[in-house]
C-alpha cells in the first residue's frame, strides 16, 4: 500500500524543483561571513593539530569527542602540537565550523590546516594505520621505531 503511494509522481522532484533546491543550498552555504571564515581559517592553522569538539580534553562532552581526544592521546600528540576549541561555548563557530569544512557534524579534524574529518573517518584512519603515517608524515609524531629506540638509548 505504501510502496505504491511512495512511486506516486507527487513524490518526485520536478526539474524546477531540483534546480530551486540546488540554489537554495548555495545560498545556504554562504552564510558565513569573511570575517568569521578568517577567523576560523587562522585558527585551523594555529597549530600542527586542531580539533574542534565538544567539551574540551579534560572534559568532553560527547562520546565522540571523547573518542576523538583518545584516539589522538593514544598516537601520543603532544600538548603543545594540538590545540583544542570548544564549540559549545560559540555558537557562531558550532554552526559556522560545520558550513567551513562542509562537514555537518563535530568533532572535526584539521592537520596543519588541511581538514581530516569526523570522529568516524578518525577512528576508521586509526584502525588502518593511516592516522600514524599522516601524524609522522606531518611531522606531530615520531615513527614508532624511532621512539622506541630513543627509549632503549635513555634508559
Amino acid at each position: 500500500m505504501f510502496r505504491a503511494s511512495l512511486r506516486s509522481p507527487i513524490f518526485s522532484l520536478r526539474p524546477s524543483a531540483a534546480k530551486s533546491l540546488t540554489a537554495s543550498r548555495t545560498i545556504a552555504a554562504r552564510f558565513l561571513s569573511q570575517e568569521a571564515r578568517g577567523q576560523i581559517q587562522n585558527a585551523v592553522k594555529s597549530s600542527p593539530v586542531v580539533l574542534f569538539m565538544k567539551g574540551t580534553p579534560d572534559l568532553p562532552e560527547c562520546g565522540f569527542s571523547r573518542a576523538a581526544v583518545q584516539v589522538l592521546d593514544l598516537h601520543r600528540v603532544p600538548p603543545e602540537k594540538m590545540k583544542t576549541y570548544n564549540v559549545l561555548t560559540d555558537d557562531e563557530l558550532r554552526s559556522g565550523i560545520k558550513e567551513f569544512s562542509d562537514w555537518p557534524t563535530i568533532p572535526q579534524l584539521y592537520v596543519n590546516g588541511e581538514f581530516v574529518g569526523g570522529c568516524d573517518i578518525l577512528l576508521g584512519m586509526h584502525q588502518s594505520g593511516e592516522l600514524e603515517d599522516l601524524l609522522v608524515t606531518n611531522d606531530i609524531i615520531p615513527k614508532v621505531e624511532e621512539h622506541a629506540e630513543a627509549q632503549v638509548s635513555t634508559a
